[in-house]
């Protein structure tokens, strides 16, 4: 069944699993996605009933202006003011960066006299990359704090639970002022950002009116939070899957100088073990789909890691097979919400398992069992212990 209801989540939202379903409710504008300040009412418990203090008011007000949790036209006139920051070609230009970010990164661990030839991978490449990454996009390289990961980490508890508790929402809130904080700081010292960054941009954009305060801060968390998560998930998944498969790592590795086929390879990676299983969508008006009327007010849980293993889309969909070319993957949706970040991190992918096959070409799987997050939405590994 590509639809069906369920009462196993949040109270029986409908589940849609079927790769064109899936694709036609994130394409649809009635499924919306501004569902923030109910979310952050139902961690709250009973504070949430118009009991908040200040901080949690304002938390609210971040969050619900948030990029991911906007439709129509505020998440168009925001959308437009991100999207230059994220031109292809533009991104393209950053290879050298990137490149030298994970060169140093590799040449650290196999330089590292502790790691004894096992290091976990999750730890010393797959959390610093994407962190290092999109600070350097923000044009902050030297300033995000060694709290930030932590901080990702809250949001990512909060935002990937299908029902958050009141320890998550508030640990969520601190975490948001922490990085407004942060981002405070570094706005009010503008003179000092690189001319082609993304702060100096929303800086531009909020002197001239086209977003406010708020708007600003909750797109700089966005990016920061955004930018590191699927990337972060992504590496690590990767690596598991091609490890578990050592011919698929070999067939890769004897392919590393063809740059279509590592970036099949990435795209399968992707479709294998999505970064994000699921994203949830509420009903602005009663819809029909796969043969079901699905009613206004209603949740939809529109489940990306599924649709990316429909057999009627995928030959053999369990399988990993990095010269899989089949059509695109879901794990960056499609419509107006498609990822804002999806060149980059297809980018960021591709330039990280090429300086691992240049610089680790030995990886294997450690012993230890992997430890995974226990995270409904973000498929996230805790700890990879690999060999080198």
């Amino acid at each position: 069944m590509p639809l069906h209801w369920s009462t196993a989540h949040c109270g029986g939202p409908w589940v849609i699993t079927g790769y064109e379903e899936v694709a036609a409710a994130l394409r649809d504008p009635r499924f919306s996605v501004r569902r923030a300040a109910r979310w952050i009412n139902s961690g709250l418990g009973e504070s949430g009933n118009g009991q908040q203090d200040e901080a949690q008011r304002q938390f609210k007000r971040l969050f619900s202006r948030s990029l991911l949790f906007l439709d129509g036209r505020a998440h168009r006139r925001l959308r437009g003011v991100l999207n230059p920051g994220f031109k292809p070609a533009d991104l393209q230009a950053r290879r050298g960066d990137i490149t030298a970010l994970a060169q140093r990164l590799a040449d650290d661990i196999v330089a590292d006299p502790q790691a004894a030839r096992s290091f976990d991978f999750i730890a010393r490449f797959a959390r610093p990359l994407p962190a290092l990454v999109i600070a350097q996009l923000l044009g902050l390289p030297d300033r995000v704090p060694a709290e930030f990961i932590d901080w990702a980490a809250d949001l990512a508890a909060f935002i990937g639970s299908p029902t958050p508790d009141v320890t998550q929402t508030l640990a969520a809130q601190q975490a948001m002022r922490n990085l407004c904080d942060f981002f405070s700081q570094a706005l009010a010292r503008a003179d000092e950002l690189p001319e082609a960054c993304l702060l100096r941009g929303l800086l531009q954009a909020h002197a001239s009116g086209q977003l406010n305060r708020n708007e600003l801060l909750a797109q700089c968390c966005t990016l920061l939070f955004a930018g590191y998560e699927t990337t972060r998930n992504l590496l690590g998944n990767g690596v598991l899957a091609l490890l578990q498969d050592p011919a698929q790592w070999a067939a890769l590795k004897s392919r590393q100088a063809d740059p279509a086929a590592l970036r099949l390879a990435v795209r399968e990676m992707l479709r294998h073990d999505s970064p994000v299983q699921y994203t949830g969508r509420r009903l602005l008006q009663d819809v029909t789909l796969a043969g079901q009327r699905l009613q206004r007010g209603q949740l939809a849980i529109l489940h990306i890691g599924q649709a990316n293993h429909d057999a009627r889309r995928f030959r053999d969909p369990q399988r990993f097979d990095i010269r899989r070319d089949e059509g695109m993957h879901l794990s960056f949706g499609q419509g107006p919400h498609v990822c804002l970040g999806a060149a980059l991190t297809q980018l960021e992918a591709e330039i990280a398992f090429s300086v691992l096959m240049q610089r680790l070409p030995t990886l294997s799987l450690a012993d230890e069992t992997p430890v995974w997050q226990g995270n409904a939405t973000y498929r996230a590994l805790d700890r990879l212990s690999v060999f080198f």
